[in-house]
């Protein structure tokens, strides 16, 4: 067995000499040393390489061949930023990682390695040709993960477990309909339209899954990039309900209207009225059944008539407590909110609030009772109290035309807000409402119905 070598500054150099004309290496043998960042092709196959090291200083390295060594880690690429070509085939590599720097990488050669899934190449957004025969992959279904990729015109997949599958190509062909070659052949048309019209339907649903998975990414990236947008300007959390919710982390009404304790309390209340009356019920119809005088039978049976008639009583009083405490909770909620809008109008004070404050200290300038430490020229600023009070009354003249503009939006959108929550909450406990009902008025026909067994 050949021993393993370390990818250290000596082998690179070799390498690089090897590769150059005999004369032209010469010549950069004469220097002081090889620019490595000038380097854009460097050959390292059948070396028994061991490790990828030592080539952060290869920044400007285009093609990179490592086939036929004993790598079995991908790692050390990180600054090969400009890299669009790699080779590393036939090595002992079992998972495919530490490709993330790679982003302008068109062409990956792994195959004949020990990989079973594919993963971690999501920054290869310019990937054309993807060789990954003779490895692990055992199913189909992993070769999906490829899909992401939109210029991916060629593949390489022979020689894994699923490429023995009997619907292999046409598998391929349906979900990658702009692949042009699989497996160093091409792809006819007649191929292409064989595989889509038998996976139709599989294609269409996974189709509306992608769109709808690239829609809500983009609302998360709209929504990241507006949250950092209002981060910059200091107003985050003012947008939308954030700062609602964020004050109503700690509201125990809220969180109890949230979590529908009332309901869940009411609930367990008819839960157990109802067990106390089918263990009773039970009992009554076992009676029954054994009664042979119809005059003492019919007694029975007026009696379970009643008590079914209490038991819709009870269950309707006790649905119609849960719907008044649900509706209270709501109007608290409703004035909470209210309430919290309001405060937003407390910015109308500031400006009288300064008022007040600059004339006070005025008034103290006057009396010759300013602050000994006060600088010279800030006492000067004071001894003319109309300039003051006309520069003061100019500039916030000017800051609270903005901060009006700014309430007025945010008490609106706030309100539009309550109106929506509120309505949303009031129609879900209404429809709910009425399902209960529902519910009861049906088991009471079914207890009826089983009472007419007995006549």
């Amino acid at each position: 067995m050949s021993r393993g070598m370390l990818m250290n500054e000596d082998l690179l150099q070799r390498a690089i000499l090897e590769q150059e004309p005999k004369d032209k290496g010469q010549g950069i043998a004469n220097e002081e040393g090889t620019q490595l960042d000038e380097i854009l092709k460097l050959c390292l196959e059948f070396r028994n390489i061991l490790r990828i090291d030592h080539l952060w200083e290869f920044t400007s390295l285009a093609r990179l061949n490592l086939n036929n060594n004993l790598i079995e880690n991908i790692e050390g690429l990180d600054h090969l930023i400009n890299l669009t070509w790699l080779d590393l085939s036939f090595n002992g590599i079992e998972l495919i990682e530490g490709l993330e720097s790679l982003q302008k990488l068109e062409v990956l050669n792994l195959s004949d390695n020990k990989i079973s899934v594919l993963e971690n190449m999501e920054t290869l957004e310019r990937l054309t040709h993807f060789s990954i025969a003779n490895n692990l992959l055992g199913e189909l279904d992993i070769v999906l993960y490829l899909r992401k990729f939109k210029n991916l015109f060629n593949i390489n997949l022979f020689g894994n477990p699923c490429s023995k599958e009997g619907d292999y190509t046409l598998f391929i062909a349906a979900f990658f309909p702009d692949l042009k070659f699989l497996d160093y052949t091409l792809l006819d048309e007649n191929t292409k339209k064989e595989a889509s019209i038998k996976h139709r339907y599989v294609l269409e649903e996974m189709k509306c899954e992608e769109l709808h998975k690239q829609k809500a990414e983009k609302a998360e990236q709209r929504k990241e990039t507006e949250a950092k947008l209002h981060t910059d300007a200091f107003v985050e959390f003012l947008n939308g309900s954030d700062l609602f919710k964020c004050m109503f982390n700690d509201d125990q009404e809220a969180d109890k209207l949230h979590r529908n304790e009332t309901v869940i309390e009411y609930q367990q209340k008819a839960l157990h009225i109802l067990a106390n009356f089918e263990q009773q019920h039970k009992e009554r119809t076992v009676d029954m059944r054994k009664l042979s005088d119809r005059e003492l039978l019919k007694v029975k049976i007026n009696q379970c008539n009643d008590e079914i008639n209490q038991l819709c009583k009870g269950l309707m009083t006790l649905e119609f407590q849960m719907v008044s405490q649900l509706e209270d909770i709501t109007k608290r909620l409703d004035i909470n909110i209210s309430e919290m809008v309001g405060y937003f109008t407390e910015m109308d004070d500031y400006n009288g609030k300064v008022r007040v404050s600059a004339l006070a200290l005025l008034d103290d300038a006057s009396k010759d009772n300013l602050d000994e430490f006060l600088p010279d020229d800030v006492r000067i600023l004071f001894t003319d109290k109309e300039t003051v009070m006309d520069a003061l009354t100019t500039g916030h003249d000017n800051h609270l035309m903005k901060i009006n503009d700014r309430e007025t939006q945010l008490v609106s959108r706030a309100n539009s807000w309550k109106v929506a929550l509120i309505k949303g909450i009031q129609d879900k406990d209404l429809k709910e409402n009425r399902m209960r009902i529902k519910d009861l008025h049906r088991y009471m026909d079914h207890l009826l119905v089983q009472l007419e067994e007995f006549q």
